[in-house]
């Protein structure tokens, strides 16, 4: 199957699924209606005849499905794995002895805020692995304390991605490395030098904070926790919460001679795994190369999925000699876990799939690529410029990765000619603009993934964490268009975070207005 251009044609399909998806709240069959459209529209423009459009939409819609599963069935190992790896934990007691213990120690919402947001920035080596692992970890905290799991959900995702884009050891700085190389700059230095920049990221992690000490919180999210603290209510009345997936977690039979070191042994093990698997898939142990280019060379996929096997031997060592579980017990703990993942397994493909439309059949990034670069941008406005173009390209696909893998070469060539002295900052914005995209698409498998990790009801994660990552956007805008005009880093930053933290202080305070006129 050869790409086509089809001009603004190609953008339809990721607006009809997050349209359809946040009208209908129905994640999957707004998927795959968004998927139908574009092998439809894919089949109009290489077919002929009623018959022919027909068999071609079907045929190219299973055989990119197809494609999109078996080119990712590594993280669907590692899901799966991870998922069992869960349940043996949960089983053996290790979650419930880590949350007695936790919640022995953390007294507040603030403190349990704060945790969360502080293991989601440890586990900086891959984003998959933070949603999920923090979730699991975190939530039987959170829930003592009434933090709702929309905000558990929010706090999940934005130490997701956000952090995992300034770590320079991780699966993401790794791809961006190896992208900007191909360009002829020097990978790592140039993305060193674009941390600084990132203003997204930057602005989510502080923002963190201060919901977390300050409990500043705005929007639909200021009734999900107003609804947690008062009444109790984790979830929206008009939802579930979870999957029915979840639901059978809850009610696993839990050893009682669980203790902490259950949990914390398998999950140290896992980040372990993780980086001498990455390292290894990546040559390193081969000799001939550095650290930084050993994660450069990796693979995330194999590497994760070969360290949630291992941790999974970990866990079977350390639970079933000790009679925590019995050998019956453990495996039919592996067939839950699995199971649990299943229906993340199925947006995520039909997610993968429909970023294969948009990239693969209709050349979404190179028609919106071309727009950039034709558009003939004030200088001073390219940054701005390119984190929106990045936004929206983002959002559509539903894939960080993917955006910056369509933008960094088109930017890094566009600015080379026309400004020089804003490469770094272009840079940035990209790489900014990406992550929000992502970070607001409710087809991103980090949306996905976290809302999942929470056990949130996908589009309540979806809708409560928007006005937050607009906020966090809105002021990285006003960021980039300073550093455009003045190239000055400390400026930059200084005005981002003063618009931060005042348009934090005056939405919650209407949202606060709002409640209490409705209380009344």
């Amino acid at each position: 199957m050869d790409p086509i251009q089809v001009g603004f044609l190609s953008i339809i399909p990721p607006v009809i699924a997050i349209g359809l998806a946040l009208a209908t709240k129905e994640v999957i069959s707004s998927l795959l209606i968004g998927i139908f459209s574009g092998t439809f529209i894919y089949a109009i423009n290489t077919s002929s005849g009623f018959m022919g459009v027909l068999v071609k939409t079907v045929d190219t819609t299973i055989t990119l499905m197809s494609t999109k599963l078996s080119s990712n069935i590594p993280i669907v190992l590692f899901l799966s794995m991870l998922g069992a790896l869960v349940v043996v934990i949960t089983k053996a007691g290790g979650s419930k002895a880590y949350g007695e213990w936790a919640g022995s120690k953390i007294k507040s919402r603030v403190g349990a805020s704060l945790a969360t947001s502080a293991l989601g920035a440890l586990i900086f080596i891959d984003d998959y692995f933070n949603c999920l692992t923090v979730g699991t970890v975190m939530k039987p905290v959170t829930d003592k304390h009434r933090i709702s799991h929309a905000k558990l959900a929010y706090l999940i995702d934005a130490t997701a991605a956000p952090v995992c884009i300034i770590a320079p050891i991780s699966s993401w700085a790794a791809s961006v490395i190896s992208q900007m190389g191909d360009t002829g700059l020097n990978g790592m230095q140039s993305f060193i030098q674009s941390i600084p920049y990132n203003l997204y990221a930057i602005l989510t992690i502080l923002m963190i904070l201060i919901l977390s000490i300050a409990q500043l919180d705005f929007g639909p999210m200021e009734k999900f926790e107003y609804n947690a603290k008062v009444h109790g209510l984790l979830d929206s009345e008009l939802s579930t919460g979870g999957t029915e997936s979840t639901d059978e977690l809850n009610q696993l039979r839990i050893s009682p001679k669980g203790r902490v070191y259950d949990l914390l042994i398998p999950i140290a093990a896992l980040i372990i795994f993780s980086i001498l698997s990455m390292l290894y898939v990546g040559g390193y142990f081969e000799g001939g190369m550095t650290l930084s280019e050993g994660f450069g060379n990796t693979d995330a996929g194999p590497a994760l999925a070969m360290s949630s096997f291992l941790s999974l031997i970990v866990a079977f060592i350390l639970f079933v000699p000790r009679k925590v579980l019995n050998f019956r017990e453990f495996m039919d703990g592996i067939g839950q876990g699995v199971k649990s993942m299943v229906g993340a397994i199925i947006i995520l493909t039909l997610a993968w799939t429909i970023s294969g439309v948009c990239r693969d059949l209709l050349s979404t990034g190179e028609y919106v690529g071309g727009v950039v670069a034709t558009s003939n941008m004030p200088t001073i406005l390219i940054p701005t410029i390119i984190f929106a173009v990045a936004s929206l390209l983002s959002f559509s696909m539903g894939t960080s990765w993917g955006t910056f893998g369509i933008l960094i070469p088109i930017i890094a060539t566009v600015c080379s000619k026309v400004a020089p002295d804003l490469t770094i900052i272009s840079l940035s914005a990209t790489l900014a603009g990406s992550v929000f995209g992502d970070h607001c698409s409710p087809i991103s498998d980090t949306t996905i993934l976290s809302s999942t990790g929470a056990s949130c009801n996908h589009i309540d994660h979806v809708s409560t964490q928007i006005p937050y990552a607009l906020l966090a956007a809105a002021c990285s805008v006003v960021g980039y268009i300073i550093a455009g005009i003045t190239k000055n880093l400390f400026l930059t930053l200084s005005v981002s975070i003063a618009c931060l933290v005042i348009s934090l202080v005056v939405l919650h305070r209407i949202a606060i207005a709002k409640e209490n006129k409705a209380t009344q």
